[in-house]
């Protein structure tokens, strides 16, 4: 199976070059116009310190329909009493930075190194990365960020200090999707987590092609807002 090196042109290889695994290439950077070309074509960056980029296109692919999210009983009560307040892009890089340093079973160390918290920074800073605050008072509890284009979220990473919190937001989020009208929500990963939220695993061929319908719908641009605070 052959792996692609990247140089400086901004291309990828046809994603069903991928090893069973999903790797597909290495090297390149992390420009905004590569990160954009790799999601519109199903493909992500994940790697780790002194490691060189690795792209990955995973197959099958874990995503979520937005009309197919389930919330669980206990958790739908928990947003019905309102423990937490929610917003939308007001602090993008605290997100990224503690998400970057939420631990995780079975890992050590972090693959949001900081050329990644970089590069996210400023595609939030061009409009095309989002983020999600789950907050208690004053204080932020959790929240997840991604890469939005056209009628696709292309979810990244969460995290939460508090229990639920990123659960909390995450249910949140899906449903201002749904009223937004996107089509889909890429979870790159299968977890159990996701699992009961409602996620599925695609094979490629299915979700590329949900992909190219979703590159068709008009881009939601600037800076997002709940419905309800706009």
């Amino acid at each position: 199976m052959t792996i692609y090196r990247l140089f400086d042109e901004p291309v990828f290889p046809d994603p069903e070059e991928a090893d069973p695994d999903g790797l597909l290439a290495v090297g390149g950077d992390l420009s905004p116009q590569r990160l954009l070309n790799a999601y519109a074509n199903g493909i992500f960056p994940w790697y780790a310190e002194n490691s060189p980029i690795l792209w990955w296109s995973t197959n099958p692919r874990l995503a979520l329909v937005p009309s197919e999210l389930h919330v669980p009983r206990s958790l739908r009560r928990m947003l019905n009493k309102g423990v937490f307040t929610f917003t939308l892009d007001t602090r993008f890089e605290a997100v990224i930075r503690r998400c970057a340093c939420c631990p995780r079973p079975e890992q050590e160390g972090t693959w949001i190194v900081d050329e990644m918290i970089e590069a996210y920074t400023l595609l939030h800073r061009l409009g095309y990365a989002h983020s999600v605050e789950a907050w208690q008072g004053d204080d932020l509890v959790g929240g997840l960020y991604g890469v939005s284009l056209g009628s696709i979220f292309y979810g990244e990473s969460m995290f939460y200090n508090v229990p639920d919190a990123s659960k909390a937001a995450f249910a949140v989020f899906v449903e201002q999707l749904r009223k937004w009208e996107f089509t889909l929500i890429d979870c790159q990963q299968t977890t159990r987590h996701l699992l009961r939220f409602g996620a599925r695993e695609f094979q490629r061929f299915r979700f590329m092609s949900m992909i190219r319908e979703g590159m068709n719908a008009p881009p939601l641009e600037g800076m997002w807002r709940f419905d309800d605070q706009a």
